[in-house]
């Protein structure tokens, strides 16, 4: 078996004869690359009935040096070239546990999932960069198997790969999976207060802890302890990061 085989786990293997509604697509495309060209993170498509990457956007993040078309040929091959061997297997591992997960999943139900996760990639110049990886379902085959999904790439705000979640939309409902034990661990988003909230507005804006201060009428002190407050419940330790977690979890 080749590598890159390894990635197309069998819970979601779709044959050229599985039935494939090819209506659904209708120039999909050109709606993505429309978000692509206005967006910072970096957009691609894995096609699973021909085991390829069908499309993948010009953000230089994701691509390490090389052009879109490079990385859209290589497909999963990329990974085994830019991912470090440790962070490999834990790919490989988050792509056996997503898929079993997926599996339990009634199938009109099966688009509104996305999962999430932290890895570095290797640059062209050989550093790291972790990153952070989304992907969701666009369109299904007929017996509820991912056909297509699109993938974001963003720079992370965590410290280490890993850090791995499925979330469901229009709900707190999260599980994290727990790569020592190998399960799937239910959890609830996080809740920002209105302050916390209001405050994390308006860092996102730019504004100062002094102007935010004069624009919500507390004292600078006030901002402060709502600040820590904040940085303690999701885990982060300066306000970019607050900004980069609340974004990344949909909180702002």
């Amino acid at each position: 078996m080749e590598e890159t085989e390894k990635f197309f786990n069998d819970n979601n293997k779709i044959m050229s004869g599985t039935g494939i509604d090819y209506s659904q697509m209708n120039n999909y495309l050109e709606a993505v690359k429309a978000f692509a060209r206005m967006s910072y993170q970096s957009l691609y498509i894995i096609d699973y009935l021909t085991q390829s990457f069908e499309y993948v956007s010009d953000n230089p993040l994701f691509l390490c040096g090389m052009t879109s078309e490079e990385v859209k040929n290589m497909g999963y091959e990329f990974y085994f070239r830019n991912v470090r061997p440790a962070d490999l297997q834990m790919l490989l591992a988050v792509n056996e546990a997503g898929f079993e997960f997926y599996q339990k999943l009634r199938v009109e139900e099966r688009k509104k999932y996305m999962i999430s996760y932290d890895f570095n990639l290797i640059s062209e110049k050989k550093n790291e960069i972790l990153i952070n990886h989304k992907l969701t379902p666009f369109f299904l085959a007929e017996d509820g198997k991912i056909w297509k999904a699109i993938c974001m790439v963003s720079l992370s705000n965590a410290q280490s790969s890993g850090n791995i979640v499925i979330s469901k939309e229009g709900t707190d409902n999260l599980w994290r999976y727990d790569l020592d034990t190998a399960q799937w661990i239910a959890e609830e988003k996080k809740r920002l207060t209105e302050r916390e909230q209001e405050i994390l507005s308006l860092s996102s804006s730019g504004l100062k802890i002094n102007e935010i201060a004069d624009r919500i009428f507390v004292t600078p002190d006030t901002v402060k302890f709502h600040r820590k407050r904040l940085f303690e419940k999701i885990g982060v330790s300066n306000i970019a990061e607050a900004i980069a977690y609340a974004k990344n979890n949909k909180l702002l």
